[in-house]
């Protein structure tokens, strides 16, 4: 199903209407051009987290991932130690994956590098790989899972240090972050 009619009568994507998360995060958020170091790192580390999960179950918890996580400002991450990964690990309200968690500290500590040099720099740096706009896809199984801009961007940030910045997880901060647009033909965001 590549659209769904919701209540208001508007057509969205069909993943839209499996969850009122979704509805919301495809309304206001997802393929919206999004800006900032900080916002942009947030972003990387839940996708990083999405990595073999639904994208729902970071959803419904990423207002206890800030917390947990310092409103993901780059600093104070870069800043965790070995009491704040203990305080992590035993943390239900996230996902314990310590590779994960882990990750998300090592790519503040590259991330406070690089903006610390030039604030701006990690904007600069994931939107110098978005690709040119394209017509939407007539349907959802159109929609690749990584492009050639999704794996060169991988590619450069594991050179910068960067973890768990897999293509497919690259692309979704792609869709994420308005980078692309992958809302469907007939979706009412779609461009």
């Amino acid at each position: 199903m590549s659209v769904v009619v919701g209540a208001d009568g508007r057509s969205r994507c069909g993943w839209s209407g499996s969850a009122p998360e979704y509805l919301r995060y495809h309304d206001q958020e997802w393929g919206t051009p999004l800006h900032g170091d900080h916002a942009l790192f947030e972003r990387m580390c839940l996708e990083g987290f999405q990595a073999g999960l639904s994208w729902i179950t970071i959803l419904r918890r990423r207002e206890i991932f800030r917390a947990a996580f310092a409103g993901f400002d780059i600093d104070a991450v870069a800043a965790f130690g070995d009491a704040d990964v203990a305080r992590l690990m035993s943390d239900p309200g996230i996902i314990r994956n310590a590779a994960k968690v882990d990750a998300t500290i090592a790519n503040a500590r590259v991330a406070a590098e690089l903006v610390r040099e030039e604030p701006g720099a990690l904007d600069a740096l994931l939107w110098s790989f978005a690709p040119p706009a394209r017509a939407a896809a007539p349907r959802a199984a159109e929609i690749p899972a990584t492009t050639p801009e999704s794996a060169a961007l991988s590619r450069a940030l594991k050179k910068r240090g960067f973890r768990f910045v897999g293509p497919t997880t690259m692309y979704a901060l792609m869709q994420a972050t308005g980078m692309v647009d992958d809302h469907v033909e007939g979706c009412w965001r779609a461009r």
